[in-house]
C-alpha cells in the first residue's frame, strides 16, 4: 500500500474516534503508507444534488458543486485505500461523511448518465474506524453493512473495521487494549497490501 485517504467525521478534533484513529494512521505510515486527512468538518461538504452532472466526462470525478470535495476527489483517485473514520451517530456516519459518500457514490461510478459507464475508482479498498456508545457488533452494524454494499455497487474491496465502543463520558476512552487493536488494524490493512 502506497497512499490512503482518510475521510475524518467527528466534530471533536481530541474525541474518541480521532483518539483510536491517531494510531492506526502512525502505524500507517511507519508501515510506508503516505496518508493524506481530510477533516470534513472544516470543510464546506455540500449534499448531492442528484443532478447528474458528474456523468458528462468519464475521465475523472467531478461534480457541479463549488465545494471542498475537489481535492478529496483527487486524493481518492490517487489512494490505493479510502478510510471512512466517523463516530456512530443514530446508528450510522456522521452527516459529512454521509454528504461526501453521496457526493463520491455519483462522481466515481458513471452508472447515471444517458449510458451507463466505468467505476473509475474500482479496485480500490475501504476501511472504518469507528466509535460508539453501543456494543460495536450491535452499534456498528448497519453501517458496516452500509459500506459493504456501497463497496460492492463501487466496485470497491471493503476490507475491515475498527471499533471502539466509550462506556461514558465519564469514563477515559483511550486505553493500552484499544491502542493495541488500532495497531494491530492497521498492520493488518498493510499485509492486506503486500
Amino acid at each position: 500500500m502506497k497512499k490512503a485517504c482518510i475521510l475524518k467525521a467527528s466534530p471533536r478534533k481530541k474525541g474518541n474516534t480521532y483518539s483510536l484513529l491517531e494510531p492506526v494512521v502512525k502505524k500507517l505510515e511507519e508501515g510506508g503508507c503516505r496518508c493524506r486527512e481530510f477533516d470534513l468538518y472544516e470543510m464546506e461538504v455540500l449534499p448531492c444534488l442528484a443532478c447528474r452532472g458528474c456523468q458528462q466526462d468519464w475521465s475523472a470525478a467531478n461534480c457541479v458543486r463549488r465545494d471542498d470535495m475537489g481535492p478529496v476527489f483527487e486524493a481518492v483517485m490517487e489512494s490505493d485505500l479510502i478510510i471512512f473514520a466517523s463516530p456512530i451517530y443514530a446508528w450510522y456516519c456522521t452527516a459529512p461523511l454521509k454528504a461526501a459518500m453521496d457526493r463520491m457514490v455519483y462522481a466515481f461510478n458513471k452508472y447515471y448518465g444517458p449510458e451507463k459507464g466505468p467505476a473509475i475508482w474500482a479496485g480500490k479498498s475501504v476501511a472504518i474506524v469507528t466509535t460508539c456508545g453501543y456494543k460495536p457488533e450491535k452499534g456498528t452494524d448497519l453501517f458496516e453493512e452500509g459500506v459493504r454494499r456501497y463497496c460492492k455497487h463501487s466496485g470497491l474491496e471493503y476490507i475491515g473495521k475498527l471499533a471502539e465502543r466509550h462506556l461514558g463520558y465519564d469514563v477515559e476512552f483511550m486505553d493500552e487494549e484499544k491502542q493495541r487493536h488500532a495497531e494491530e488494524f492497521a498492520d493488518a490493512l498493510l499485509k492486506r497490501s503486500v
